[in-house]
This record gives structure tokens, sequence and C-alpha cells, in this order.
């Protein structure tokens, strides 16, 4: 099923920074030319992303925040939230409900984008253990948290009204029924997609083949949704809430 609804604000919500970029930036950089506006929220800073003994969390993290910034810049977003929850020990607690909820009340979005709870074994880099429980948190905090008045009191006190978000697409999750499944045609945006992954060079920097690699997965991903030959995609599951 394509993509026929044309909301006025997305949140994508991810664990890490570069995250976003790898699941749905060709479908960013598609929204955003159609006037869209999309905020991103990161969970954390990245701090545990790198090999390199030599330097501090604090500092692997501050590099991240501002690779994912210049990434966003690419594909046409300047709204960006960090909550900097420790990287690699990510939960799905109330604290992180509340916190994510309190973001879409701010942001009020139509949709959410996130990433799936489900472990998908045949994409195992893709089920992180903190994307499953951002993906988790976030899920919970799209239905029931942010709509319910009752849920997360101390967002009232702060001045943040229930928002009730009308559908959720999870990324990188299991392959899923037809029905729910809703794909972005990013033919035309596929080299802002690795333009923008190209920004986390601490992450990619020395990847040669990463260039074929999300090519060859934006086909694989249009064959799978029944697409024309040549056609490149992102595919979701959607969630009606």
């Amino acid at each position: 099923m394509a993509d026929n609804v044309t909301p006025e604000r997305i949140l994508i919500i991810c664990a890490h920074p570069d995250d976003v970029d790898f699941g749905v930036a060709g479908s960013v950089a598609s929204w955003t030319a159609s006037g869209i506006d999309v905020t991103y929220c990161i969970v954390t800073n990245g701090q545990a992303g790198s090999d390199d003994r030599t330097l501090t969390a604090a500092q692997i993290g501050a590099g991240r925040i501002i690779e994912q910034t210049a990434a966003a810049a690419v594909v046409g977003v300047t709204d960006l939230v960090w909550l900097g929850y420790a990287d690699g020990v990510v939960e799905s607690t109330i604290g992180l409900r509340r916190d994510l909820s309190r973001v879409i009340r701010q942001v009020r979005p139509q949709r959410v984008v996130t990433q799936s709870s489900e472990l998908n074994l045949d994409r195992i880099f893709a089920s992180h253990p903190d994307h499953l429980a951002t993906g988790m948190a976030a899920l919970a905090a799209v239905y029931p948290d942010s709509r319910n008045p009752h849920a997360h009191p101390e967002l009232l006190a702060e001045g943040h009204e229930p928002w009730s978000v009308p559908e959720l697409w999870l990324m990188a999750g299991p392959l899923t029924p037809e029905r729910s499944r809703v794909h972005v045609d990013i033919t035309d945006t596929i080299d802002l997609k690795i333009k923008a992954l190209r920004c986390h060079v601490s992450q990619n920097g020395g990847w040669t083949e990463l260039d074929d690699m999300i090519k060859s997965w934006g086909t694989a991903t249009a064959k799978e949704c029944g697409l024309p030959e040549g056609v490149l995609a992102e595919a979701f599951r959607r969630v009606i809430t």
C-alpha cells in the first residue's frame, strides 16, 4: 500500500544517531520536500558508538550529535530533540514513556515513525536491544499515554495537553502482512539518504560498500512491495491507533 495520506507533522523516534537515516531518511527527504514538518527525537546521544578507547562517552556523544544534526539538514530537518539516555542500556521504562509522551504532546504529530519492538532474526543489526526498547516505549507513548490526561499528570502541570496520534509506522521489523504494509518511493531521494548516512563519519567513514548496500536494500524492498523494476522504496508496518 502506498503512502497516500498527507500529514502536517511527523515525529520520528529512534534510539541512536544514524538509526533514522538507515531506516527512513529517503522518506523524510520526500516528506520535507512536500512541505511536511518533520521532527527527530533521539533517545540516546550514541555515547557507546565507538571502538576508540581513547575517547570518553561524552566526547563520542558530542561528535555524534554534530553528525546527526548535519545528516538531518541534508533531508530538510532542523528540529531535533535529544533525550540523553545512556546508550546501550535503554529500557522501556515509565520514565522513557513519559519523556516520549512529552515530545508527542509538544510536536502534536499526525504520524509517529519508530523502530519495531519485534525481534527480527533476519536483520539482527536492526534489532539492537535499544531499538526494541525504544519501539516498545514509543508505542506505549502513542497509545495510550500521550492521549490520556491521567497518564503522567506532571505533563499537564507543565502545560502539555493530551494529543492523539492517528497512526504509527514501524521500521525494520519482520515482514508484515500486506494489509498493514505501507511504502514510500525513494527513487528520487536515494542520493540524499546516502548523503545523510555519509554525514555519520564516525560510523560510516570507511564503509566503501555503503552506497551499493543502501541501493540494494531499496531495490529489494520495492520488489517485496510489488513495485516496478528500477524503483527503490522504504517500507513500514502501519498501525492505526
